[in-house]
């Protein structure tokens, strides 16, 4: 008898394993390329979390988080089972994760995909991510029966679960769709699922996308797409069990159309990253734009689902920063001073203190960058990971960067220390976070303001972006925007600092300027013995093949070719060029700057010479002098750069 039961148990699971086997074979697996600062901690961390995860999965649920924050390598540690699973099809699915996941080794995270389930960790709060640089996916290798029928039928029911699924309790939708083609009739299966620690509208936001690039498989028999906070999948074939099944028509009245919100900036955007309380200053601002007056942050009952950023208590980062003393100052921001803050667990991080007495303009500076950082994950970004209000204080809580900005390595105390290879890390890095900005995002986002200043470097010397408080958003299917001048002059593309004429390119003429300023070591309006100021000296030296001589004297020129420097300044160049069309995107600057090609120009797109900045540059003086820069600091670098600049 007792043999029997045995026996039964194992063709039990068996029977398990064909059912969930054939989703291990879509696979995806990806490492940090960056290591655990402490590998004793990380790895017990990382147990631990796993462990976690493991107990929760075996009370029945299908969605999991957990962290250990002990020492100096926190681990946070996500699961995610499709529901239509059993609870051993759930566990088994993320026993292969966890194992697949371990080849990762010393990651600072790393994440498995499967179609059934997933697993992710990382060493920095990652449960508010909506969607990431990367996102794959996969279509059928068989053309669909009928295709015109199913494609319009597998169109038709994607839709519907992308507007459903986020008002769905737990996030997860699963439905047919009957195909209707003369006599014959068949049916398409999917399904939707957001992870659970994301916003309504972070879910709506992540399965929009999601849907906008499973368009290409819709001629195929199957497809799905996986991004780091939902899935979107279909086939011709069931591969749920029908009874998961669920009338999606009362979810759709309630959801009304995303895709068509998405156009509008606000939606864009939205607040689902932001604490409550931030929630609350920004509709206290919009309504203060209008002129009314309020004596509270008014109700935020509607919001209660945001789950955005950590809360912070006041006086966790008052101790943390030794009440904001002078001697852990960093720096300044767009609207506040920065500080270095110890955390109780030991974490590092940086404080954004909001000023007081702030102007509108500072409170839609403030209200531009919460927004943004909090839906932008990368990592050549800046990482939100919290906030604090009390009364009349503000705090901004950022990952810590050890290196603190890149300025100080050009122009200031660290000057000449980085090498070539820490150099064109610095170039790529920041081309890539651009890229992102421009293309990878579901909006265009112009920076509008790249500068050393506000490139901070981690302990790899790895580039981060930050400061978004001027960052703007180019409408689809716009070219550009009319808009005041905002940013810092010297760093600014002339059709925008002169004509207000603002695109995707005013960020791209702002690399290639930084990009001269990082090999050349010189300030970009920096003149001395009457020398020509950075661009135009370039330029020159481009004419006549001296190239090399801009160059940093504090390189070691055994780091690096001839050749591989004039590949980087041929780059900068084409990014400078005049017309913003004849300037490249960043990802094919990306790419320009990751071959194995020497040269970078064709005989058919010639580099043409730059404009560079005349006295008509005095315009911006008279036109936009309210808005000349980014900071209240920077106002007087600004008009010294306009006169420097300007010959004058």
């Amino acid at each position: 008898m007792m043999e029997r039961k045995y026996w039964m148990k194992i063709l039990a699971m068996a029977a398990i394993l064909t059912r969930w086997a054939a989703a291990l074979t879509d696979f995806n697996e990806g490492c940090s390329q960056y290591k655990a600062t402490d590998l004793s901690d990380f790895t017990s961390n990382l147990n631990d979390t796993f462990q976690q995860l493991r107990k929760q999965l075996e009370s029945g649920k299908h969605f999991a988080t957990a962290q250990q924050l002990r020492g100096s390598s926190p681990v946070y540690g996500m699961v995610q089972c499709r529901k239509y699973l059993s609870s051993p099809e759930c566990l088994a699915c993320f026993s292969a994760a966890q194992s697949a996941i371990r080849n990762c080794s010393t990651a600072n995270g790393a994440r498995v995909v499967y179609l059934n389930c997933f697993l992710r960790y990382e060493s920095n709060i990652f449960f508010n991510q909506v969607t990431q640089e990367g996102r794959f996916g996969s279509c059928g290798n068989k053309t669909a029966l009928q295709r015109t029928a199913f494609r319009t039928a597998a169109q038709k029911l994607l839709q519907d679960l992308q507007v459903a699924t986020p008002n769905i309790n737990g996030f997860f939708a699963a439905s047919t769709k009957n195909i209707s083609n003369g006599n014959s009739s068949a049916v398409v299966y999917g399904i939707a699922q957001c992870v659970e620690s994301i916003s309504k509208a972070g879910c709506g936001q992540c399965l929009s996308a999601a849907l906008s690039d499973i368009q290409k498989c819709l001629n195929y028999n199957q497809g799905w797409f996986f991004d780091v906070g939902c899935l979107l999948r279909y086939s011709d074939s069931p591969f749920f069990p029908l009874n998961q099944t669920i009338d999606l028509s009362p979810f759709l009245k309630a959801g009304g159309n995303s895709r068509k919100k998405k156009a509008i900036i606000g939606g864009v955007v939205g607040a689902g990253g932001i604490c409550l309380i931030l929630f609350g200053l920004l509709v206290w601002f919009r309504i203060s734009r209008k002129g009314k007056m309020i004596r509270s942050r008014g109700d935020i009952s509607e919001v209660t689902e945001l789950r955005g950023p950590v809360t912070y208590r006041l006086k966790d980062l008052i101790s943390a920063t030794k009440n904001f003393s002078e001697e852990n100052k960093l720096g300044e921001g767009g609207f506040g001073d920065i500080y270095k803050g110890v955390l109780k667990n030991g974490k590092i991080v940086a404080v954004k203190k909001l000023a007081i007495g702030l102007t509108r303009r500072v409170l839609s500076d403030f209200e531009n960058e919460v927004r943004l950082i909090s839906n932008v994950h990368h990592r050549n970004l800046i990482r939100l990971l919290g906030c604090s209000s009390k009364g009349s204080e503000l705090l901004l809580v950022y990952e810590y960067m050890a290196n603190s900005s890149l300025d100080k390595f050009l122009f200031g105390e660290k000057r000449g220390s980085l090498n070539w290879k820490q150099r064109f890390d610095i170039i790529l890095g920041t081309a890539r976070g651009l890229a992102y900005l421009h293309e990878d995002f579901h909006a265009c986002i112009i920076h509008r303001d790249i500068k050393p200043s506000n490139i901070l470097l981690d302990d790899d010397f790895q580039p981060k972006i930050a400061d978004f408080g001027l960052a703007r958003l180019l409408p689809e299917n716009q070219t550009h925007v009319s808009t005041k001048f905002a940013g810092t002059l010297g760093y600014t593309a002339p059709e925008y600092a002169i004509h207000g004429q603002l695109s995707e390119k005013a960020d791209t003429y702002s690399y290639g300027v930084l990009v001269l300023e990082i090999i050349s070591g010189k300030k970009s309006s920096e003149i001395k013995d009457n020398e020509e100021y950075l661009l135009k000296r370039a330029w020159t030296l481009y004419e006549n093949e001296k190239q090399v001589e801009l160059m940093d004297e504090n390189l070691n020129p055994d780091e690096y070719t001839h050749e591989e420097a004039r590949k980087v300044i041929e780059i900068a160049l084409m990014c400078t060029q005049s017309a913003a069309s004849s300037r490249p995107t960043m990802s094919q600057v990306v790419v320009l700057l990751k071959s194995k090609e020497t040269t970078v120009l064709s005989e058919d797109k010639p580099l043409l010479k730059p404009t560079f900045v005349e006295p008509d540059y005095r315009r911006v003086r008279e036109h936009h002098q309210d808005t000349s820069t980014s900071t209240a600091s920077s106002n007087s670098n600004a008009t010294a750069s306009i006169s420097q600049l300007s010959g004058s």
